[in-house]
This record gives C-alpha cells, sequence and structure tokens, in this order.
C-alpha cells in the first residue's frame, strides 16, 4: 500500500501543483525526501518571499499554487504575505509541518497552535484527525481555494503523518462558476439600455475571470465611459481604449462627485468601494444608481450602496451583451486627455522616470506595482493594454510587488515582466532577488528610490497631522550592493540624460536586473 506522501504527490500531480514553493525545516523533511523529478521546487528565503512568489505565479497560471512553510514560525514569517493573498483573492494551497502527532499534547519544541493561526486570513484552516486524511484535506484544500471568491487555505500537518498507509485519492472536478440570475440580468440590461449616461467601473475581478475583451463589448455596446476602481489591484479593461475614463480617486466623497455626471454606474468585479483615506460624504449623489456585480458575498454585502447582483462577473458580461443591443442609442463621452510630457531639469522626478518607462515598456508586458507614493503618476502615465498587463497588493501591505513579480515571470515566460517599487518597499522582500536570481527570472526591477517612506509624509500633509514624525527617512541604503550580493545584476541612475539608456538595459538584460532610480524626494508634492 502507498503512504500518505507519495498518495499526496500523486494527487498533487492531478491538480496540476507540480511546482512547489517553499522554505523547509525539520518538520517538512519527511515530506520532501526522495523529492519527484517531475516536481519543481521554488526555494524563498523568507517565507513572506515564498507566499508572495507563489501569489504572483498563482495569478499569473489562474490555478492554485501548492505552498509548504516550516510550523509556526514559518506561517507567522508568512503571515502579512497571507493577509495580501486573501485580499489580492489569490488561491494557494498553504501546508506547514506540525511536530510529531503522537506528543503534540506536550506541545514540545516547534509544536504550534497552526489552524488558529492561519485564521482569519485564510478561507479554511483544517488538521486532519488522521494521518490517512492528510491527502482528501489537501484536496478539499484546493477545491475551496478555487472556489468563489478565490483566496488562500491552510493544511497542518504533522510530521510523522507522511510514512503512515493511505488509500489513494479519487480526485474530482468541479466547475467553480455560478450563473447570475437571469432575471436580475433582465432587469440589469433595461436599466443600462434606458440610461442617458452610462458608466462602468471595471475591477480586478474583470480581468481574474478573464473577461478583458468582453468588458470592451458590453462599454461599446453602451458608450458607456469605463473607470477603474480605486486600488485596484489587476486592470479589467484596455487603459488605451477611447472609452477609458480614467482611475477613481481614494476617497468617498471624491468618488461621489466623480460619479455624479451618471445616472447608471455598473459595476463589475470590483467593491463598492475601498476607501482611503477618511472623506466625508455621501456614496453617491443625486440620482446616480450603482449596480453591483461581484462572485463575493462579503463584498456585496459590505458595500456602501446601490444594488448587489450576485455571480461570475464574466458570465454576467456575457449575458448582459446578449441582453442589449449591437448600436447604443447614445454618444460616446469624451475622450481622456493627454497627459502632458513632464519635464527633468537636473534631477529625476518621479513623474518623468515613469513617463520615460512608458515610452520604452515592450509590447504585452506585465507591470508589477508597489510605489505608495508614486502611484498615482504610474496610472496616470503608463496605460496598460492587454489582459494580465497590471498587479498590485489589494491589501496595502508591502512585500508583494518584489516576491509577486518574480513568481509571474515563472508562470509567464514569455511575457516581459517589469517591478517599479518604491526602495522602501523593496526592504520588505529583499530577499526574493536571490530567488530571482536563482531561478533566472528575468525581471527588471525599478526602484523608485526618494530614501524615505514619502508615501506617509504625503499623508501626514494631507490630513494637516504636522511635521516631526520620526522614522520617515531611509539613508544610507546601498540597493545595488545589496542586489549583486543576491546575485542580481544592478546600477544607478541620478540624471534625466541617463535614463532612457539605462532603462533599456535593463529591460533587455534577459536575467534579473535591478536598476536603481534616484528620484526627486520632492516629487511628487501631494497624493494623487
Amino acid at each position: 500500500m502507498s503512504t500518505v506522501r507519495e498518495v499526496t504527490y500523486e494527487l498533487l500531480r492531478s491538480l496540476g501543483m507540480t511546482k512547489m514553493f517553499g522554505n523547509p525545516g525539520s518538520t517538512e523533511l519527511a515530506f520532501l525526501k526522495d523529492f519527484p523529478e517531475d516536481f519543481t521546487y521554488v526555494l524563498g528565503l523568507h517565507e513572506g518571499a515564498v507566499v508572495g512568489m507563489a501569489d504572483g505565479y498563482a495569478q499569473g497560471t489562474g490555478r492554485a499554487a501548492f505552498v509548504n512553510l516550516h510550523t509556526a514560525a514559518g506561517l507567522g514569517n508568512a503571515g502579512a504575505a497571507i493577509m495580501t493573498a486573501h485580499h489580492n483573492r489569490t488561491p494557494l494551497v498553504i501546508t506547514a509541518g506540525q511536530q510529531d502527532r503522537r506528543q503534540i499534547r506536550h506541545e514540545p519544541f516547534l509544536s504550534g497552535k497552526l489552524v488558529e493561526m492561519a485564521l482569519p486570513y485564510v478561507k479554511w484552516s483544517h488538521q486532519p484527525e488522521r494521518a490517512e486524511d492528510v491527502p482528501a484535506a489537501i484536496e478539499r484544500a484546493y477545491h475551496t481555494a478555487m472556489q468563489a471568491p478565490q483566496g488562500p487555505v491552510f493544511v497542518s500537518v504533522p510530521m510523522n503523518d507522511w510514512e503512515v498507509e493511505a488509500e489513494p485519492v479519487q480526485s474530482h472536478e468541479i466547475d467553480y462558476r455560478m450563473a447570475p440570475n437571469p432575471e436580475a440580468l433582465d432587469k440589469v440590461a433595461r436599466l443600462l439600455e434606458s440610461s442617458e449616461r452610462p458608466a462602468i467601473v471595471a475591477g480586478a475581478g474583470v480581468d481574474r475571470a478573464g473577461a478583458f475583451y468582453d468588458a470592451v463589448d458590453l462599454a461599446e455596446r453602451l458608450n458607456a465611459a469605463v473607470w477603474t476602481d480605486p486600488m485596484h489591484p489587476r486592470a479589467g479593461f484596455p487603459q488605451d481604449h477611447p472609452l477609458f475614463g480614467g482611475h477613481l480617486p481614494l476617497s468617498q466623497a471624491p468618488i461621489a462627485d466623480q460619479l455624479s455626471e451618471y445616472d447608471v454606474v455598473l459595476v463589475l468585479g470590483a467593491p463598492v468601494f475601498r476607501y482611503f483615506p477618511y472623506d466625508p460624504g455621501p456614496p453617491v449623489k443625486g440620482n446616480t444608481q450603482i449596480i453591483h456585480v461581484t462572485d463575493n458575498p462579503e463584498e456585496a454585502s459590505r458595500a456602501a450602496t446601490g444594488t448587489g447582483v450576485m455571480g461570475d462577473v464574466a458570465l454576467a458580461i456575457r449575458q448582459l451583451i446578449e441582453r442589449l443591443p449591437k448600436e447604443a442609442g447614445r454618444p460616446a463621452p469624451p475622450p481622456l486627455k493627454e497627459v502632458p510630457t513632464p519635464e527633468a531639469e537636473g534631477s529625476l522626478p518621479a513623474d518623468y522616470v515613469l513617463h520615460t518607462l512608458a515610452q520604452h515598456l515592450p509590447d504585452r508586458a506585465v507591470l508589477v506595482e508597489e510605489t505608495p507614493s508614486s502611484r498615482a503618476l504610474l496610472h496616470k502615465h503608463i496605460r496598460i493594454k492587454s489582459p494580465g498587463g497590471f498587479y498590485a497588493a489589494a491589501s496595502g501591505g508591502l512585500g508583494f510587488g518584489t516576491s509577486a513579480s518574480i513568481g509571474l515571470k515563472l508562470a509567464q515566460p514569455d511575457r516581459p515582466v517589469v517591478c517599479v517599487v518604491g526602495d522602501g518597499s523593496l526592504m520588505y522582500a529583499l530577499q526574493a532577488l536571490w530567488s530571482a536570481a536563482h531561478y533566472g527570472a528575468a525581471v527588471a526591477f525599478v526602484v523608485m528610490n526618494n530614501r524615505q517612506y514619502k508615501i506617509l509624509r504625503l499623508l501626514g500633509e494631507r490630513e494637516d497631522i504636522g511635521k516631526g514624525v520620526p522614522g520617515l527617512d531611509l539613508p544610507g541604503v546601498d540597493i545595488v550592493g545589496l542586489a549583486r550580493n543576491l546575485g542580481c545584476e544592478g546600477a544607478s541612475v541620478e540624471s534625466p540624460e541617463e535614463l532612457p539608456e539605462a532603462l533599456e538595459r535593463a529591460l533587455a538584460a534577459g536575467h534579473p536586473y535591478v536598476l536603481n532610480v534616484l528620484v526627486d524626494p520632492n516629487v511628487p508634492k501631494a497624493l494623487g
């Protein structure tokens, strides 16, 4: 008879999870021994980087990724990255080794309350009662992670379980999509057809569901302006399209002002809305009606306003298209104004750097963003044009960008991957650079180095908190030296004249390259 370990590896094969992200420890050795030749182990030097790489890989493939961590210590180190995966709605099957089942009752060294530790940012957290139940628990975890709303799950496995005999698992397939109520879609279609000034907010759920171009068809049938939601982690609409209206502001009152010119706003695959910072005012103004299409019951329940329609976002879009006439009976909204070319004299303002990067980005590039103080400028100067073209952390936590870009490159080796990351953000996932070098993940890391936590200064000025806050300066960090010590090529640039050639070199390197851009610390001057 096979062992739990052998049955589990066969199960992982059948589920397509043959790439494992991890950092091993003593409680995982029995699982990892005689590692199968058809599996790939992606080592991260810190568990936050491990989960971040798996997050990017899962988003890039559209399938759950398998993660193996080391007991309570490793799970604790990965906590912030798991929280980000939860907000990103990334399907991850996370496992960790537990102490020997025969002595857990004594709480021995390296034991821990793993099931409780993983909560609340996993959909399901479990330690099987019997060793024989481990493979079935992992299969259940996989299907739970893949069901809407997708997200991470956790299974704790005592270290002596792997050698116990077990029967093979009869794995099964599930179609995870749930169609929206046809009667609800009939009402939405009638409302949209009779609207005088419709708009669409296309969120991450559109891209996640594979409906990027379906959203274009829907928008063109309506001649509707299309916006992104605030703090969006993925782009759901081509931003070079004539109907693209721009990016919604961050807080409640400005969003209500922006949407007040429309009578019907269809929000697709996005929250309504994730605000930051607090700005008092009603969620909508005038006669604006919000229709919210989502596959996440919690997201629908906590919406600030509107009428919710539950179901698969792609199915909803395609079924709305079937219900609407091909030609809109209204004029198209005016196109988005062109952004003036920023200037640079001597120093490198962030907007100039991002505008220059936009001129050099390859076709179908994947852009990963984690530069909080420059994010508004990035959206202003760089337009995402293709599906899966933009990724960011939905949580607000740092460390995602550097790690996830490596996972994305491993998932899509034929697409250029560019990570725009702040110097402060880079420090939260520095160890991931070793993995990029070790596995040949040719990511171009463009570090917006302003030598400070600029976003906190901007927030402090906006909220009138005042000066004198400690801990906001980051002088003396040798980013290129750190990158080289971890196996990556790197260089610094500090003048406008050097920038174009430096970007070309980073983008064409064919291996991980860290470009340390010394941006003007005084720009931007306000929170976007």
